[in-house]
């Protein structure tokens, strides 16, 4: 249950950031006569009819520009890491061969051979 009301909370939080534009907008609509009368900055010349839209427009600029801080932020707090390995040579040391003792060499190593086999293995036919 707790899973899911933090996921749902989550998923409200990140949408509810790209819908900025509308808060702004359902904002100045509801309250369109008060900012028209006391927040608006041409209410002094009421022939100009503004009703508030200098307000509107400077809270979309910065909400916009809050928009842009925060996408700059978010870019800034990644962590670019580049790896860069000089090439590494691998050696072999030569084997080391036992002189004349070679009864510690077990009795498997004595069954492998490496010669190249010329027959193609052929599997026995099915008699039915």
């Amino acid at each position: 249950m707790w899973y899911r009301l933090v996921a749902i909370l989550l998923l409200i939080t990140v949408i509810s950031s790209n819908f900025s534009r509308f808060y702004v907008y359902a904002g100045f609509e509801l309250n369109k006569a008060y900012i028209a009368k006391e927040l608006c900055e041409n209410r002094s010349r009421p022939a100009m009819h503004c009703n508030g839209k200098c307000y509107l427009m400077k809270k979309l600029r910065a909400a916009e520009e809050k928009e842009k801080e925060q996408e700059s932020k978010g870019n800034s707090n990644r962590l670019e890491i580049s790896f860069f390995q000089e090439p590494f040579n691998l050696s072999f040391n030569q084997p080391a061969i036992a002189g004349g003792n070679s009864s510690h060499v077990p009795f498997y190593s004595y069954l492998y051979t490496s010669q190249h086999i010329d027959s193609v293995f052929r599997p026995p036919k099915q008699t039915a």
